[in-house]
């Protein structure tokens, strides 16, 4: 298992096609709410893919807001949950907020998530 930079447009809707697996077909969540403006590749944003055996199966995106780092939109298909990705999203999108020298940074998330969330060894940071 490893995490990715996603610097292509396809790697970024293999990214949007897991997040609408997971949060709005598994989780209802209106299409129109899950996709927003930060959607693309630029400097506001970095998005990472995390793969198992070779297989894009897990996403997250750090959004920048002036000298803030926001850890948004982690998700990790059904299947491969409970197997430590989440460990991983976490880490990729740290390195990423280490590398351009965010002062802060803020983790994004659903109150239903916080047991995954713990589980991930979030940085000391946060």
């Amino acid at each position: 298992m490893h995490a990715a930079r996603i610097t292509k447009e396809e790697d970024l809707r293999k990214a949007f096609a897991i997040r609408e697996e997971v949060f709005v077909k598994e989780q209802n969540v209106p299409l129109e709410d899950e996709f927003d403006q930060f959607d693309a590749l630029d400097r506001i944003c970095e998005h990472i893919l995390v793969f198992y055996n070779d297989q894009a199966v897990g996403t997250g995106r750090v959004r920048f807001l002036e000298d803030v780092g926001k850890l948004e939109r982690i998700c990790i298909l059904k299947p491969y949950r409970s197997l430590g990705l989440g460990k991983v999203i976490i880490k990729a999108l740290e390195e990423i907020v280490e590398r351009r020298g965010a002062i802060q940074v803020k983790l994004h998330g659903q109150t239903q998530a916080e047991g995954f969330l713990y589980k991930t060894g979030l940085p000391d940071f946060l």
